[in-house]
């Protein structure tokens, strides 16, 4: 520790008001005739020096104490001073540093308890956040950070969520009449949070019964019910797509059994030409019901991002090997052109197998007699790569361009049924390219032909 030394003006005022008692009394021992002048100065010199000797050292004392004091209020505890001219002020250090060792013990305590408190908070599943008495942020969880992105602590709610109707019902509970609360303490509420994908959740505020010690009065967590919601809309599509998609194959199913139970019971020929068209439409309400449970299966896990690296030029080979029966049918050409600097991309291997088997089954199925499917592969960025599939069909009217990846939409639906599509093949694309965080875009010339682009995110190449 440090020894400074004290004012001047210190000094001087504490000696003047311990020496002036001394001062008077030897001033009225000299007036009333008890003490001469000379006894008198000669007295008050000596009182003065040995006062001035005490008192400095006194008050150094004290100063050593007062720093001592001071320096409790650090990070580490200060070695006690010596006060041997001042007892009491030795016993008042004793104490204040017991007082402040306690101090510190407590306050270790409290640090714990709130390490404790955010962990148990960081461990909470669904997004948390705790807002004052004037709607601050206080305190967030690890599940709000990744879902909102960073939150600046001590800023407005509304700096985070921009929900005036959740806005509104916060300021409801927070409101307060003649010193009370006058508002509910739990209020829900839906939200849609912008994607993609979007996110349905519920909002669950709650107000404590008084203010916390970080300021905390009211709790926001946000409950994912996205799945819950998809669950309760693809039950309902299932049912309605698929009661219309399936009644035309069931209608026919229906009139030829009955066809063969009455006037072609006996005709081998009828009996055999129904039968292959009844095999036919077996057929496709099978692969109407596998694709429906395929969508319904991608869609149910579309807010969770796949993380895995996929070589894509494995995935287009093996589709290439897949497709190659039915384009030599059609006399067609699957050509492959993959760059040989194509990073992996971030994603699923089957499910990245299914959009471009998808893709390059349209092209095939769509494209002129002997010509060339192309499938390009290349990188697009630093963090991007893309796969076009190119064909030379008829092309697709500007028109229905936008509306190709909505379920059963079909440009030309007696040449889709013919070919054996489902009307849901897009539909499953741009579902498994949204999850994967990537984009398809589709340009198309009308006599000329289509191009299918997907572009994904490129994972993280190791460095060199």
């Amino acid at each position: 520790m440090v020894s400074q030394a004290l004012p001047f003006r210190r000094y001087l005022a504490t000696n003047a008001v311990v020496l002036a008692p001394s001062f008077v009394a030897l001033a009225a021992l000299h007036w009333h005739g008890d003490l001469a002048l000379r006894p008198a100065l000669v007295a008050a010199g000596g009182i003065a020096v040995v006062t001035i000797l005490v008192v400095q050292r006194y008050l150094g004392a004290l100063g050593r104490f007062a720093r001592f004091v001071s320096e409790l209020s650090g990070e580490e505890e200060p070695v006690m001073p010596r006060l041997k001219f001042a007892p009491a002020t030795e016993e008042l250090a004793g104490a204040a540093a017991t007082l402040a060792a306690g101090w510190r013990r407590q306050r270790a305590s409290i640090d714990n308890l709130a390490a404790s408190a955010q962990a148990i908070v960081d461990g909470l599943p669904d997004p948390l956040i705790a807002v004052d008495r004037q709607r601050r942020i206080v305190r967030s969880n690890r599940a709000a950070l990744a879902l909102l992105g960073p939150i600046v602590a001590f800023r407005d709610l509304s700096t985070a969520l921009r929900f005036p109707a959740l806005l509104t019902v916060i300021d409801s509970l927070l409101a307060v009449s003649d010193g009370n609360f006058s508002g509910p303490d739990h209020v829900a509420i839906d939200l849609i949070l912008p994607g993609p994908p979007e996110l349905d959740v519920i909002a669950h505020v709650q107000r404590l019964p008084r203010a916390a010690a970080d300021g905390s009065l009211a709790l926001i967590v946000l409950h994912d019910t996205t799945a819950l919601r998809r669950a309760e809309r693809m039950r309902a599509d299932f049912v309605a797509n698929a009661s219309h998609e399936l009644k035309t194959p069931i209608a026919g199913l229906l009139g030829f059994i009955e066809t063969l139970r009455g006037p072609a019971r006996d005709d081998a020929a009828a009996r055999e030409r129904f039968l292959g068209i009844m095999a036919e439409q077996a057929d496709r309400m099978r692969r109407l019901v596998d694709d429906l449970l395929m969508l319904s299966r991608i869609e149910q896990h579309e807010h969770a991002r796949p993380d895995a690296a996929v070589d894509l030029g494995r995935v287009l080979a093996g589709v290439q090997d897949l497709l190659q029966f039915k384009a030599s049918s059609r006399k067609v050409v699957v050509e492959l052109a993959i760059a040989p600097t194509l990073p992996p991309a971030v994603g699923d291997y089957d499910e990245l197998t299914i959009v471009f088997q998808n893709l390059i089954d349209n092209a095939i199925k769509y494209a002129k007699p002997a010509t060339t499917v192309r499938v390009m592969a290349q990188a697009v960025a630093e963090d991007r790569v893309s796969v076009a599939v190119a064909d030379e069909g008829d092309g697709i009217p500007a028109a229905h361009l936008p509306r190709l990846t909505e379920r059963f939409y079909r440009v030309d639906n007696a040449r889709s049924r013919q070919l054996g599509g489902t009307g849901l093949g897009l539909a499953i694309v741009k579902h498994v390219v949204n999850r994967h965080r990537g984009r398809l875009d589709i340009q198309s010339t009308p006599g000329k032909g289509s191009v299918f682009t997907v572009t994904l995110p490129a994972a993280a190449q190791p460095q060199k």
